[in-house]
């Protein structure tokens, strides 16, 4: 009997874990999805994300100053190809000035208004700088790249902190942009506000790619095209 019971919970622990690797929101209740892929994601194909109803594609394009993303030229050239809509992600370096950051996105991402909002991710804290730099610095340097990344893309961004950066931070109480926020299987509330997508399964296992990729709600009644 106690056999029994074992294996009765490994089985449901095991169905549990496959369920949530392949979780996706209720099209229903939330009727605009899409995905987010960078070069972690692998070879991506973005015709497969749209078959299993990722309605756009958000795509890693810079990091920090200096940082491109490898994946970034072959997806959105794909995602053209489909018609699929499109938006480029900055990875935001609490450790360099806003401007060579700001330069990198621009020559990466091409200047055209009919792309999605330009996302700003921001995971990496100041403590892992390898030189002091205080909560207002980080609030200042990521204040003026917003300024500057919406100059070159014409529209407001789309701020995404992570839940330990939004803690260290309090961005999205500085900034007053659309939010982007993570939370795997529940919705997100670490914002203090409501959100526009949530990142609702971030290591989603499909046949989009060999490799997981992120899987991205839009808000019920939201538009991922609000300004």
């Amino acid at each position: 009997m106690l056999a029994l019971l074992l294996l009765a919970g490994l089985v449901a622990a095991g169905t549990a874990w496959w369920r949530a690797q392949h979780w996706t929101p209720d099209a229903a209740v939330y009727p605009d999805q899409g995905v987010h892929v960078g070069e972690m994601s692998g070879e991506v194909n973005l015709r497969t994300a749209r078959a299993l109803g990722a309605g756009f594609a958000y795509l890693d394009a810079s990091i920090g100053g200096d940082g491109k993303d490898r994946s970034f030229t072959r997806n959105f050239e794909s995602a053209q190809q489909l018609g699929l809509p499109v938006g480029a992600v900055h990875h935001f370096d609490p450790c360099i000035p806003a401007d060579p950051q700001s330069a990198n996105f621009v020559t990466i991402v091409p200047r055209d208004t009919s792309l999605l909002p330009p996302a700003i991710a921001m995971d990496k804290l100041a403590a892992e700088c390898p030189q002091r730099v205080s909560e207002a610095a980080v609030a200042s340097e990521l204040t003026t790249l917003v300024n500057q990344i919406e100059i070159h893309a014409g529209r407001p961004v789309i701020l995404k902190p992570s839940r330990t950066f939004e803690r260290a931070y309090g961005i999205a109480g500085r900034i007053e942009r659309n939010l982007w926020l993570t939370s795997n299987w529940t919705e997100p509330g670490y914002g203090g506000r409501p959100w526009l997508l949530w990142t609702a399964n971030d290591a989603l296992v499909s046949d989009v790619s060999d490799e997981p990729v992120a899987w991205v709600a839009v808000r019920p009644s939201g538009d991922v095209n609000d300004e």
